[in-house]
C-alpha cells in the first residue's frame, strides 16, 4: 500500500470510538513489510482533541493528496481504495513511458459493440471412470483434492 504512497497523515481522537479504522490504517503502515516497500513514505499521527471526525490524509506519489473521513469505512475498504488508486497511477505511468496516450479514449462506435463472449467446446477429462467410483475410499488428500477439482472444472465445462 505505501508503495504508492509519500505521505499518509493519520488523524484521530483517542477517545473517540470511530477511530478504528484509522487506527488499523496506521499499524499497517507502520509494519515492517510496509515501511520496506517505501521507506521514503512519510507516516505521521495527529491526535486530535476536538470533536472532529476521524481522518486519513494521503499524498500519492504523483503530488495529488486525497482526504478520507474514515468515520463509517472499515480499514479494509480504505485501503483498498489507496490501492486501486495507486495502481491507476501505475497504469498511467507506464502508457507515459510507452509514448501513449493518457487517459486512453475509446471511441463511441466501440463502446456500443456487442461481445461475442467465449464458449467452452470441449472438455478434458484428468480421472477416469474407475477413480470416481473409487475416490471416497481414496485415502491420500492429495489425490482427492485432485479428483474434486477435476470434477467441478468438468462440471464448469460443460456446454
Amino acid at each position: 500500500m505505501l508503495k504508492f504512497l509519500s505521505k499518509v497523515r493519520v488523524e484521530y481522537n483517542a477517545l473517540d470510538p470511530r477511530k478504528a479504522a484509522c487506527v488499523e490504517i496506521l499499524a499497517q503502515c507502520n509494519a515492517r513489510k510496509a515501511k520496506e516497500s517505501n521507506p521514503s513514505c512519510q507516516v505521521e499521527l495527529q491526535r486530535r482533541t476536538d470533536d472532529s471526525p476521524p481522518r486519513i490524509a494521503v499524498t500519492y506519489v504523483n503530488g495529488v493528496e486525497e482526504i478520507i473521513d474514515a468515520t463509517g469505512i472499515p480499514a479494509q475498504a480504505i485501503r483498498q481504495r489507496i490501492f486501486d488508486r495507486g495502481q491507476l497511477l501505475e497504469t498511467e505511468q507506464m502508457f507515459r513511458e510507452a509514448g501513449e496516450p493518457w487517459p486512453v479514449l475509446i471511441p463511441e462506435e466501440e463502446i456500443h459493440q456487442s461481445f461475442p463472449g467465449t464458449k467452452c467446446q470441449m472438455c478434458i477429462y484428468f480421472y477416469s471412470q474407475r477413480k470416481l467410483k473409487n475416490r471416497s475410499s481414496d485415502k491420500d488428500t492429495g489425490s482427492s483434492f485432485f479428483l474434486r477439482s477435476s470434477f467441478s472444472l468438468d462440471l464448469l465445462c460443460q456446454t
